[in-house]
């Protein structure tokens, strides 16, 4: 799930950025340009931890600005097929509910649900519910991975509640 991984980026500095906080603008930059994006390569960027290097500027002769090769080391969140994780539910709906783990939206089917769970439309707000749990927005919950697609920038997961220990996970 996380990792620390060694990446590089590639950050373009206007000319009026040149002068003695040089160095500071272009490890600003390289904060705001990175963390909280998605590679589908290295997954979530979740922090950068170290700059390793910072190479020198080359100067673009069409727009005056300089390009700089930065290497750094990063927490990178990527999800796998298989692992539970604990997620926040945000939507419930007749189809199934979405839950977030971090930055990943996972999707659980009502299919891949406990067999006696039931979707409740009547219910304010709407919610799966069985004997002995209720799955609605804002719930708590425990669950499996059972697939990821990975694009170019962002990642899909489904996941499933079905297995033992998975589901509501209960706050006493």
């Amino acid at each position: 799930m996380f990792f620390l991984r060694e990446l590089t980026h590639t950050i373009l500095l206007h000319p009026s950025y040149f002068g003695a906080q040089l160095e500071d603008y272009l490890r600003q930059k390289l904060y705001e340009d990175v963390e909280g994006t998605c590679s589908g390569k290295h997954g979530y960027i979740i922090s950068v931890i170290t700059i390793s290097d910072i190479g020198e500027g080359k100067i673009q002769p069409s727009t005056g600005q300089a390009k700089f090769k930065t290497t750094y080391t990063a927490i990178v969140m990527k999800p796998f097929k298989g692992e539970v994780v604990d997620g926040k539910v945000v939507n419930v709906n007749k189809m199934g509910f979405f839950a977030m783990v971090g930055p990943l939206q996972v999707f659980v089917s009502c299919h891949l649900t406990h067999g006696d769970m039931q979707y409740d439309p009547n219910a304010s707000p709407p919610c799966y519910r069985s004997n002995d749990e209720v799955i609605q927005k804002d719930t708590k919950v425990r669950m499996q991975i059972v697939g990821c697609r990975v694009e170019a920038n962002d990642i899909f997961a489904i996941g499933t509640i079905k297995k033992d220990f998975l589901g509501q996970i209960r706050e006493d």
